[in-house]
């Protein structure tokens, strides 16, 4: 297998060469290659999308109550938004893992690509500020935010909100299921609302789990 031209990569995907190539490469190194790995730089990268995309719905949206806002930006900086928006960028063929993390499936897990973009966006501030960490997340995340014709509700609100309309004990999530290497688990969890019905599904954290299934649980109701 042919090694990838992470330079090139790295060029296309800030406008430019970065001038500390270092802090980009730690940010694309998983914990099972190196001890200095992306997680302090994702720590940071976290903090910087919150208020990036926090004032982006904010300055977009100017007519929406702070409900409204809460959701969009929810579903703006997910972990699941995040590791799609990673699979777009191509992060998944410059990874640096480790061979048990590379034949465990985590370049294709989304806590990894998620933490990753995070990382790179960290490393990105680091270097730069944040105006260019600004123009970088606004150029991946913008289809997102333009897309958005309404703040979508959380799955797991709307169940919580159709059991009440309909005179129903709150649903009810059960962890039924823990499986996998401890940098790629997976979670099974079924939701249940008593006397309408239930359902399971599997994400690669407790949350992204729940709701998944709350989601299919409330495709059983509508079909």
């Amino acid at each position: 297998m042919s090694k990838p031209d992470t330079d090139s990569w790295l060029k296309d995907l800030i406008g430019r060469a970065p001038k500390n190539r270092a802090a980009f490469e730690q940010a694309l190194t998983h914990g099972s290659a190196k001890a200095v790995n992306y997680e302090r730089l994702e720590f940071l990268g976290d903090r910087i999308l919150g208020l990036l995309i926090g004032e982006w719905v904010y300055e977009r949206f100017t007519e929406e109550p702070e409900g409204k806002l809460s959701r969009r930006y929810n579903a703006l900086v997910s972990g699941e938004t995040c590791a799609e928006i990673a699979r777009g960028a191509g992060v998944p063929k410059h990874l640096i893992l480790g061979k048990q993390a590379r034949d465990d499936g985590a370049a294709d897990s989304d806590n990894v690509l998620g933490d990753v973009m995070e990382a790179l966006i960290g490393a990105l501030y680091l270097e730069a500020g944040l105006e260019e960490a600004r123009a970088l997340v606004r150029r991946l995340w913008g289809s997102r935010v333009d897309t958005q014709t309404s703040a979508p509700r959380h799955p797991k609100s709307y169940l919580q909100e159709w059991a009440a309309a309909n005179k129903r004990k709150p649903p009810e999530y059960v962890m039924t299921d823990r499986s996998g290497p401890q940098h790629s688990l997976r979670f099974t969890v079924t939701v249940s609302i008593k006397g309408a019905g239930e359902a399971s599904a599997t994400g690669a954290s407790k949350q992204e789990a729940e709701t998944a299934a709350a989601k299919a649980l409330l495709e059983k109701l509508a079909g």
